[in-house]
């Protein structure tokens, strides 16, 4: 069993590395920023077991596991379009500000510029029929790091990665009300 300063040192390296590689991959996607700024991480060391937590905005949960369309074919993905469960107008709300923002406009067929509302209804239908493809920007992160702590570590308190990694997504759905 590996002493306790040496647990330490090796779960703030997973910790670390996690939340590091992941603002990586967001960087990467030209992201604006708020994402990033809301990863955060710590863990806790108990007798016989570890706790992580992992938090982002909501939205970024969505991002990293994609989200299935209401008329998208096979997708991994848990999250899915038109169940009821999430927040009413939360796409609709999201995709306005992004437009805006970036300032997208697209043209009718005469090449007269659409109004942001016209644009964003586009992209929220587009959205909503074909979903969202996983990004995996936090998974893959994850699953790097867990291959890199101790043995020693993932023997004496029964870690299983994929395991673990499902059991810090739903503590954080509970965290959003789900």
């Amino acid at each position: 069993m590996l002493e306790k300063a040496h647990q330490r040192k090796a779960l703030e390296k997973f910790r670390d590395y996690v939340i590091r590689e992941a603002k990586n991959n967001l960087r990467k996607k030209n992201a604006s920023g708020e994402l990033m700024k809301s990863l955060k991480a710590d863990f806790k060391v108990m007798p016989n077991s570890i706790r992580f937590f992992f938090q982002m905005a909501e939205y970024g949960f969505y991002q990293d596991q994609g989200v299935k369309g209401v008329s998208s074919g096979k997708s991994l993905s848990n999250f899915r379009f038109g169940t009821g469960t999430g927040k009413k107008g939360g796409l609709t709300e999201g995709i306005r500000k992004w437009v805006a923002k970036r300032r997208i406009q697209f043209r009718n067929e005469k090449g007269q510029f659409l109004s942001n509302d016209a644009t964003s209804r586009i992209i929220i239908r587009s959205i909503w029929q074909k979903g969202i493809k996983p990004s995996l920007f936090f998974t893959k992160p994850f699953e790097k790091a867990f291959t890199k702590l101790p043995n020693e570590m993932i023997e004496a308190y029964g870690l299983e990665g994929q395991e673990l990694f499902d059991t810090i997504m739903k503590e954080n759905f509970k965290n959003y009300g789900y």
